[in-house]
């Protein structure tokens, strides 16, 4: 398995913890957008490309 798809997996294990009230925070920033636990998750359980940039952005922020 690779490094992103362990990224993956840590986010949808997280999310699934995360409080409904928290999940409209804002939690990453990718080309000038924000995005919200919620947005992110949508991104991310599709694994589209911004799913990947996602997950990029929120590694190297120490999220996940």
């Amino acid at each position: 398995m690779n490094n992103l798809e362990n990224k993956r997996e840590k986010f949808l294990r997280i999310f699934a913890n995360v409080p409904e009230n928290i999940r409209r925070n804002i939690i990453a920033v990718v080309d000038e957008k924000t995005y919200t636990w919620n947005t992110a998750f949508l991104e991310i359980k599709d694994n589209t490309k911004l799913g990947k940039k996602i997950l990029k952005t929120l590694g190297d922020t120490g999220i996940i």
